[in-house]
């Protein structure tokens, strides 16, 4: 295996690449792949488990004001929603029109951009 010290996702048969079917997303000057609530990013032989981090342009800020007209206000976000689920910093988040949404109570937090490929 190439040496590497992030955490690898075992067991991956998947090639990421473009046209694989998986969200692109730009991370950190390369591009990880959204797949099944994991942030993937291949790396030599061996494909390595990302997350963003919680910063300035990505905050974990209670935002109930929060109204950007990607879903329906009762739309509960969730496995198979609908949206690519995003790991970022402890909790996971859901990429809509291009941003970051964390549900939280009865509203969604806006947790900054992510720009796709």
């Amino acid at each position: 295996m190439t040496a590497c010290n992030l955490p690898h996702h075992a067991n991956h048969d998947h090639v990421h690449g473009p046209g694989c079917g998986h969200v692109a997303v730009k991370h950190d000057g390369h591009v990880c792949y959204l797949h099944d609530g994991h942030m993937h990013h291949p790396h030599g032989d061996h494909v390595d488990e990302h997350a963003l981090t919680v910063s300035a342009t990505n905050p974990d800020a209670c935002t109930p004001a929060h109204a950007c007209g990607g879903h329906a206000a009762d739309h509960v976000h969730g496995p198979n929603c609908g949206h690519p689920a995003v790991p970022h910093g402890d909790h996971v988040c859901y990429l809509v029109n291009g941003h970051l949404h964390h549900p939280h109570g009865d509203h969604c937090d806006d947790h900054g951009p992510l720009e796709t490929v």
